[in-house]
Formats: structure tokens, C-alpha cells, sequence
């Protein structure tokens, strides 16, 4: 019997929505906790800065006017490190279905906040990478060019889950 190919569309897939969403969601998170007060980071200040860091993203987040100010707190002190896990164990590939799916839902997630905000004309800014980016057509395209590809990679690392690698030897029928 014939093995499939080591190397294949769905693999490839698989891996560039792996080290593309991987390092798109390690960036977004390291620069939410630590890129805007840059020039605050002396050891003795870190706290500071992290938390100042922390503060304006929630600012950001409850521009959206979407959750309660304790909803907002919670999201604003998680999702950075949150971000920065699942980008890791996205490159690891280690259980990779069940981070892809993971990823794939909050994809989903920020693609609809992103729209609403933009279909109501809010005139807020993004929050994505810590850089004062106003909602646009063009991060929703972005936003929903990433969830295609968070949703490819997973649909593809479930099906290749079910076919036998192929680099394993194949098992012999005894008679």
C-alpha cells in the first residue's frame, strides 16, 4: 500500500498558520505588556511599567463598550498573557488541535468586536499590537484573512490527526 506524502497543501497549511498566527499572537501580547512604555524599563520600574502598560490596554478594551468594568479588568490583565501562550504552544504544535480551535474562537472573537466597532463608527482605536491603530476596512479584511487561516489550520490539523503519519512504517497482516 502506497503512503501519502510527507509533504502536502494541508501540511502547508497547517504550518504557515502555525508560524504565522504563532508569532502574530507572541508579538501582540509582548507588546500589549511591554512596548508602550518602553522608556520606563529600568528593573526598578518594571512593575510600573507593566501595569501602566496593563491600564491602557484596558482603556483600549473598554472603549469597545462591550463588558462591565470588571469584565474589562479581567480581559486587559489576561489576554496579553494569554496571547503569548497560545502563540507559543502554537509553535510547539503540541496539541495543536486543541489550541488551533482555541485560537480559531478568539479570531472569531476579535473579528466581530473589530466589525461592530466599525459598523457603528466608532472612532476608537484597535488595541491589537499596542499602537494607536483607528478601526478601519482594512483591519477587518486583516482580521478576517487571519480567522480564515486560524479556521484552515484547524479544520486541516483535524483531518491529518485521522490519516497515519507518513513516515511511520506500516503494520504487516500476519496469515
Amino acid at each position: 500500500m502506497m503512503q501519502s506524502s510527507p509533504f502536502n497543501l494541508r501540511r502547508a497549511i497547517i504550518w504557515i498558520g502555525r508560524l504565522v498566527l504563532g508569532g502574530i499572537f507572541i508579538y501582540a501580547g509582548y507588546a500589549k505588556i511591554f512596548l508602550p512604555n518602553l522608556n520606563l524599563w529600568p528593573l526598578f520600574v518594571l512593575k510600573f511599567s507593566i501595569s501602566t502598560n496593563l491600564s491602557n490596554f484596558a482603556n483600549q478594551v473598554e472603549s469597545y463598550r462591550l463588558l462591565s468594568p470588571g469584565g474589562v479588568s479581567f480581559v486587559a490583565h489576561t489576554l496579553p498573557f494569554t496571547e503569548i501562550a497560545l502563540g507559543l504552544l502554537l509553535l510547539l504544535g503540541w496539541r495543536l488541535r486543541i489550541w488551533a480551535s482555541i485560537v480559531t474562537l478568539i479570531m472569531l472573537g476579535f473579528l466581530t468586536v473589530v466589525s461592530r466597532a466599525y459598523l457603528l463608527h466608532m472612532d476608537i482605536n484597535c488595541g491589537c499590537f499596542a499602537t494607536p491603530e483607528p478601526i478601519s476596512l482594512k483591519k477587518i479584511v486583516e482580521d478576517g484573512a487571519l480567522t480564515a487561516l486560524a479556521a484552515l489550520m484547524t479544520v486541516f490539523a483535524f483531518i491529518e490527526a485521522r490519516k497515519p503519519h507518513p513516515w511511520t512504517v506500516a503494520e504487516k497482516v500476519s496469515t
